[in-house]
Order: C-alpha cells, then structure tokens, then sequence
C-alpha cells in the first residue's frame, strides 16, 4: 500500500524550516549576549553611583526591589548600561523633582534643556539620569502587577544608563 505523499510533503518541508529558524533565532541571541561581553565593570560602576541611593526624606526602597537592577542590553548594535533603584515615597511628583535636581545637580549632573517637559532627565559624563514616575499601567507591562505602594504618593524610580560601545553622547 503506496503512502499519501501529500501529507508528508508539507510535513517534510516545514521540519527543514524550522530548523532553520531556530538556528538563526539562536545565533542572533547568542550574538546579542556576546555584545555585553565586558560590561560588568561599566554596570557595577553604575550601580555604585551616589545618586542611586539619594531619595527624598520619607522615601523608602520598594518592598521586592531591595537590590539595584543593574545589567546590560544590546539592540541594533548598541550597548547600553544600565542601573535602577525604585522607592515608594508618601509625597508629590513635585517633591520627588526637587530632592534630584538639587542633589544631582550639586554631583555635577546638567538638567537637558530638551527633555519634554514634565520629564525629570540629566547627563553627565556620557550617562543619562532619568526618573520615572510609576504607574498602576507600567507597573503591569513590566510583571509587577497592582501595587498601591508605587501608585500612590510618588512611587519612582531613578535609574542611569550609559553607551558602552560607541561613545554615543547621553541625552534624554
């Protein structure tokens, strides 16, 4: 009895493609990791920054985010560094503004005169200091889900990234 060949042709075509995409789906995420290779002094230089650990009076780190989320990504051939620290704090948005603008600023940090306005971002030597408000909305795209602790008052996070592979200049 002669097989159906018209069953096994798509079948047998589809297992060669599928190979085929994994193995280059694999190389473009070992060539991704790659590009980080030798970061780790950049990333730990970053996460010792002084104004990481800076927050206004009452802030307070954000239960399950005690370590600074330090790390390296790579996309499109840049590198970037990077290091957080995220803090729930009772008071106002505008509070949260003057504690880094005052603090950073004395640490040689320039406020961008081209940030959109209501952004708090500032350089200083080839990094970018940006805090960012939290939101219930943002919160949930990163997996955090509902913390009202973030949510209310003035939850932030303040974080620093610099280029590592082609000295491009920080701006927000």
């Amino acid at each position: 009895m002669p097989l159906r060949t018209g069953v096994t042709r798509p079948i047998s075509l589809l297992l060669p493609t599928a190979l085929a995409a994994v193995t280059l789906t694999g190389c473009a995420l070992l060539d991704l990791a790659a590009d980080c290779e030798g970061t780790d002094a950049r990333v730990k230089e970053l996460a010792a920054l002084d104004v990481l650990g800076s927050r206004p009076e009452g802030a307070a780190v954000a239960e399950g985010f005690e370590e600074v989320d330090a790390g390296c990504w790579a996309d499109s051939g840049d590198v970037v560094a990077h290091a957080a620290r995220t803090y729930a704090f009772p008071g106002t948005r505008a509070e949260v503004g003057e504690h880094y603008r005052t603090t950073a600023v004395r640490d040689g940090w320039t406020p961008d005169p081209d940030a959109p306005a209501g952004d708090l971002c500032l350089t200083r030597e080839g990094m970018t200091l940006r805090i960012v408000f939290l939101t219930a909305e943002s919160l949930a795209e990163d997996g955090h889900g509902s913390r009202p602790d973030l949510t209310t008052g003035a939850g932030y996070s303040v974080g620093v990234e610099s280029y590592v592979n082609d000295g491009a200049g920080a701006g927000c």
